[in-house]
């Protein structure tokens, strides 16, 4: 999918977008390949403040550059476009894992990390503290739900495309204060 398919995506399942900079332009594509990219991730960013968090997602910090993500999904339920292509947010991975959502089948438990996601999977940070306190709004919730919908249509996948960073790599717990498997039934319903 180009970067304008991607917006253009976005806006038909009703999301309010917000374009950050070059965004369009903006990737570590000159670190490696992205694609095939076979599912969209989801994560919490640990960081409060939409303004320093979308900046955080765009720059990335010491030891990561950015961009972070492909879209920062801030409390308010808007989606901010901060890069296009290859982004430093999933890391190393589970292989089993890769070929579940390949094949739109159940999960594996992940156990290794062998496998490069940054390469497969669009990226979404969420606005939160990830610490179970932090609540998720209604807005930003549905915000989630409708932007991994939007990928798996254009793309036609289904709920079973979309992913969690705990699902992926072993000790992440992002996203924290929902389930992945309640989400996943979400964008199931969306999707019909």
């Amino acid at each position: 999918m180009s970067a304008s398919s991607f917006l253009k995506a976005l806006k038909a399942e009703g999301l309010t977008v917000v374009e950050v900079g070059d965004w369009r332009d903006h990737n570590r594509n000159h670190k490696g390949a992205w694609g095939p990219v076979h599912g969209v991730m989801i994560h919490h960013t640990v960081t409060r403040g939409s303004a320093r968090t979308v900046d955080i997602c765009r720059k990335g910090y010491a030891g990561l550059p950015g961009p972070l993500c492909h879209g920062v999904i801030t409390k308010d339920g808007r989606v901010h476009l901060v890069g296009y292509g290859r982004a430093n947010h999933a890391g190393l991975g589970d292989d089993d894992v890769l070929r579940a959502v390949i094949a739109e089948k159940g999960l594996p438990r992940d156990n290794e990390a062998n496998t490069d996601g940054n390469r497969h999977f669009y990226g979404f940070e969420c606005e939160n503290l990830g610490d179970g306190d932090d609540p998720w709004p209604a807005a930003q919730l549905e915000a989630i739900e409708r932007a991994a919908a939007a990928v798996c249509r254009h793309h036609g996948w289904n709920e079973r495309s979309v992913i969690g960073h705990l699902e992926w790599q072993p000790g992440k717990v992002d996203p924290r204060g929902f389930t992945m498997t309640s989400m996943r039934e979400r964008i199931r319903d969306r999707l019909k």
